[in-house]
């Protein structure tokens, strides 16, 4: 570990910086706009995005700083269960390939820039749409703050951000610095500034995850040595508990909240409003369809990226260091087995990742801010310039509001807020997924169910208590009848399911007044090019 200021990284990291600084201001010329003052091209980039574009953007938007940071810490300190990341993304795809091209298609015919919007029209129902955009928003926020835990672990490492100094204003002035930046330039060029940033951050990542899992295993005398050095940690018995500190492969206590960890989690990654982003913002159907064909690729990176856990434990990153958090475990080893100059690129691999999904977070966000509360709610006849100024104000706000969470809050809470925005928009798939194949459902009884869900997720996340807190201190607990661990929001969303559906039986039963519904079986089929479906737009060169 090395005392100071890191000179070289830091030099390396501050030059990629301002190169996609650069990029992203110039990203408002790229494929410039008709009409700059319409959501669907400051929001969604004119929805023209084809299959490589898509594919790096939606990669730069799953795939975060704070997975980079996470992942290997919680296999750094836990072991085995910190997998879940890897078979949950793998089974996210097969999942979403059946509905996200339904999405797109309907979400083209209308115009519709948010899943909330697609509620509204299938429905009839403002109230439901706005359950639906408020749980994306509050979901969103503590997702945008963790990518600021992100930087600040490379800052704090870097040794110039942190707990390297005792004045608040130069500990935070980098961090202050790079988001003024980044909504700066969000303001400026909306969705495509991400969508042409993400190209380098996956480029570097890719680069980055491919040399460490070969140079570091050579410098640790393999990965037999790495996984020894895990074994013989996780087997150490913490005198506080009396239990071991991990393991390298989960037992049957652990398998249910591994399992429904997992499958929760995968049905939770496209409900995300920057998923939906990035998905709207393709050019077709068959877009969306390639897309979730190739995005696994990004699953065996993550396998790669979770070992560095693994690596950083065989390295003896804080060992002996009392208090060490976990979250500086892949900083701290790419700082120690990496030249100076190519722990600037890692670096800059992770704070760049850091700016990208951050970006398209408070993009999505402002957006269901803008469609579905301003619009809905207070200025129904909101031109569509007038909804763009407005989502591009919010999006700043968004920011801002990130920025004084994570800067005044602990950050292992906001780690927690995280895990129960998970619990959160996992509520809003049986009316999205469900209204895509079926209008059975009563809109009356979706938002009983949403909020039965939502108050339940809640409650168990709040009465579970983290040797750092009382509360939200995980995202497990015993599920009721089976009497397992497991994961709270796919225990809450099937509560979620049965009272739909038993209402809605009740509701059909009394003849309960039903919204209309203003899409037909068509448009979940529609292509590009077709009426009412925006043609492809040609691929125009970024200026300068």
């Amino acid at each position: 570990m090395k005392d100071g200021v890191n000179t070289p990284a830091l030099v390396i990291f501050i030059l990629f910086f301002a190169a996609v600084t650069v990029m992203g201001f110039l990203a408002a010329r790229w494929r410039k706009a008709d009409n700059a003052l319409h959501l669907d091209e400051w929001g969604l980039g004119g929805r023209s995005f084809g299959t490589w574009i898509t594919w790096f953007l939606l990669g730069g938007d799953l795939y975060t700083a704070y997975t980079f940071v996470a992942v290997p810490a919680v296999l750094y300190g836990a072991g085995a269960a910190g997998f879940f990341a890897v078979p949950y993304t793998i089974i996210a795809y097969p999942l979403v390939f059946m509905f996200l091209p339904r999405l797109w298609s309907v979400s083209h015919r209308h115009g519709y820039v948010t899943p909330a919007d697609f509620v509204r029209g299938r429905y009839g129902s403002k109230g439901l749409s706005l359950a639906v955009a408020l749980t994306g928003i509050l979901a969103t926020m503590p997702y945008i703050a963790l990518q600021l835990v992100g930087i600040q672990a490379v800052l704090d490492v870097l040794g110039v951000g942190g707990g390297n100094s005792s004045n608040w204003f130069v500990k935070d002035l980098p961090l202050f610095l790079a988001f003024a930046v980044l909504a700066a330039y969000t303001y400026s060029s909306g969705l495509r500034a991400p969508a042409l940033i993400a190209f380098v951050k996956d480029t570097l990542i890719y680069l980055v995850i491919i040399v460490a899992a070969i140079y570091i295993p050579m410098r640790l005398g393999g990965y037999g040595h790495i996984f020894d050095a895990a074994g013989q940690k996780f087997a150490t018995v913490n005198p506080a508990t009396g239990k071991p500190l991990g393991s390298l492969i989960s037992g049957p206590q652990a398998q249910w909240g591994y399992a429904t960890l997992a499958l929760g989690s995968a049905m939770a990654l496209f409900m995300y409003p920057h998923s939906v982003t990035g998905v709207l913002a393709s050019k077709s159907r068959d877009t969306v369809r390639r897309n979730t064909a190739i995005l696994p690729a990004y699953s065996l990176m993550l396998g790669f990226l979770a070992l560095l856990g693994f690596m950083a434990i065989a390295a003896g990153v804080g060992k002996g260091v009392t208090g060490f958090n976990a979250q500086l475990a892949v900083p701290q080893l790419f700082e120690d087995m990496f030249p100076d100059w190519f722990t600037g690129v890692a670096f800059a691999a992770i704070g760049i990742g850091a700016l990208v999904p951050a970006a398209i977070m408070s993009i999505a966000a402002a957006n269901l801010f803008t469609r579905n509360v301003y619009k809905d709610f207070i200025k129904p006849d909101a031109t569509p310039a007038q909804e763009t100024r407005v989502s591009k104000l919010v999006s700043l706000v968004v920011k801002v509001g990130a920025l004084i969470f994570v800067l005044g809050m602990d950050k292992q809470f906001a780690i927690n807020l995280q895990l129960l925005g998970g619990i959160w928009i996992l509520q809003t798939f049986v009316s999205i997924v469900g209204g895509l194949f079926t209008r059975w459902f009563h809109r009356w009884a979706l938002l009983a169910g949403w909020a039965v869900g939502m108050v339940y997720g809640t409650w168990k996340a709040y009465g579970i208590a983290a040797p750092t807190t009382k509360h939200f201190g995980g995202s497990s607990a015993e599920i009721p009848v089976v009497g397992q661990i497991g994961y709270i929001g796919l225990t809450a969303f099937v509560l979620n399911l049965v009272v739909a559906v038993v209402l809605t039986l009740v509701l059909r039963a009394a003849k309960a007044p039903e919204g209309a519904d203003e899409t037909t079986k068509a448009d979940y089929t529609a292509e590009a090019g077709e009426p009412g479906v925006a043609e492809e737009k040609p691929l125009v060169a970024p200026a300068g």
